[in-house]
């Protein structure tokens, strides 16, 4: 639980970078913009950087020897691929330097009631990365509240380490009601990462206190800046 007050300085600033996971999947992303999210990453101690598989070889080069991770993106973003190709998927990554993997849920499943699919899914790719920080996106915008409930027990059971509330490529992204909900369900035993929609340091900290312990954001340097100048 984020139990800190902010006092809004520039250690403060800092401190907030530590939760947040500076995030680029646009499919148009380039290079150039890869390694300025990289140049980034390093210049505000953000906790990872978060892209597509193409470019973790790159990234990992590019941020080795510092304390920014880098993450990777699995089955992103419907999250309805074969669950071999996810495997391979965080193999590969983990393979290349990805230490944290964010694992699209397979929405359709559990619409359909496929419990017992997503758990397989669930356990194949623990199997598959089994030293990986795994999350769970379960696209919250597309659940009943029992549902996200469920997922976030079958990640638990499973061995995952986070459950995530969305892609940002659904119809929502996060909410703070989600948020609480999640945390209601794995309480301490989980992460929790809020992400889409979350671009002001003052949204930010209210995920933090509502129980969120990681957030994804492609703002993350208006986010610290937005802090240093509200206590400047």
């Amino acid at each position: 639980m984020f139990l800190h007050t902010f006092n809004q300085n520039a250690t403060e600033a800092i401190m907030i970078a530590g939760y947040l996971d500076h995030t680029l999947l646009a499919p148009g992303a380039t290079e150039s913009d890869i390694r300025k999210l990289c140049r980034e990453g390093l210049e505000y101690h953000f906790k990872s950087i978060c892209v597509s598989g193409a470019w973790v070889e790159l990234c990992a080069s590019l941020l080795a020897g510092s304390d920014v991770l880098v993450a990777a993106v699995v089955g992103f973003p419907h999250g309805n691929s074969e669950t071999a190709s996810k495997c391979f998927e965080a193999e590969t990554y983990f393979t290349n330097g990805a230490r944290e993997l964010d694992v699209v849920m397979n929405v359709g499943w559990m619409l359909s009631g496929k419990t017992t699919e997503v758990r397989r899914e669930l356990d194949r790719i623990r199997e598959a990365a089994p030293r990986a920080i795994l999350k769970l996106i379960l696209e919250t915008c597309y659940l009943s509240e029992a549902q996200k409930r469920l997922g976030c027990r079958l990640a638990l059971e499973a061995g995952w380490d986070y459950v995530k509330t969305s892609t940002g490529f659904g119809t929502a992204g996060a909410t703070l009601q989600d948020v609480r909900l999640m945390k209601s369900e794995v309480g301490n035993a989980m992460g929790i990462k809020a992400s889409g929609g979350i671009r002001e340091y003052e949204t930010a900290v209210k995920y933090l206190q509502s129980g969120a312990t990681r957030i994804g954001t492609s703002s993350g340097p208006e986010i610290v800046k937005g802090e240093v100048s509200a206590g400047s």
